[in-house]
C-alpha cells in the first residue's frame, strides 16, 4: 500500500534528518487520516485509488502556489514547493508520456466507437478507468476533444 511506503520513508526520513521530508511527509500523513475521517462518515474506506487522487491533488496545489511566489518574486518559497512536489511525487505511479496518452486515447475512441463530441465522455470514462494516477487528464481531455472534432 502506498500508505505504508510513505510511513516507512518518514521514519528514513527522520534517522536521515532530512527535515524537507520529514516535514511534507507529515504534511501527506495529516491530509490522509483527514480524508480518513471524512470518508467514515461515509461509510467508505480510504483505497488506493483515493490516496493517488489526494496526491495528485496536493501536488496540483503546490504546483499553483509555485506560479505565484514566481510571480512575487518569492525564489525562497518557490524552492520549498517545488522540494515538496518532488518528494509527493515519488509515490506517484509513472506518468505516461504524450505519445502513449495519444496511443491510449486512439485505444479508447476505437473501444468505444467514439464518432463526434457527444461520445467524449465514454472516452474520459474509459481513460480514467484503465489510467488513473497515470496521465494528466485535463491534457488528455483537450487531446480526445481535438481528435473527436
Amino acid at each position: 500500500m502506498i500508505r505504508d511506503d510513505i510511513n516507512k520513508a518518514l521514519t528514513e526520513a527522520m534517522k536521515a534528518k532530512n527535515e524537507r521530508a520529514v516535514s511534507t511527509l507529515r504534511m501527506v500523513n495529516s491530509t490522509l487520516k483527514n480524508a480518513d475521517i471524512e470518508a467514515r462518515t461515509t461509510g467508505k474506506a480510504l483505497d488506493d485509488a483515493a490516496v493517488l487522487s489526494i496526491l495528485q491533488k496536493m501536488i496540483k496545489q503546490r504546483q499553483e502556489s509555485v506560479e505565484m511566489y514566481k510571480k512575487g518574486n518569492r525564489a525562497d518559497l518557490v524552492k520549498q514547493e517545488e522540494e515538496e512536489i518532488a518528494v509527493i511525487s515519488a509515490y506517484l505511479p509513472k506518468q505516461m508520456s504524450d505519445a502513449e496518452v495519444a496511443a491510449a486515447i486512439d485505444a479508447a475512441i476505437a473501444e468505444t466507437g467514439a464518432a463526434g463530441m457527444k461520445d467524449m465522455g465514454k472516452v474520459i470514462g474509459i481513460l480514467r478507468g484503465k489510467y488513473a494516477g497515470q496521465m494528466d487528464f485535463g491534457k488528455a481531455s483537450g487531446m480526445v476533444k481535438a481528435k473527436l472534432s
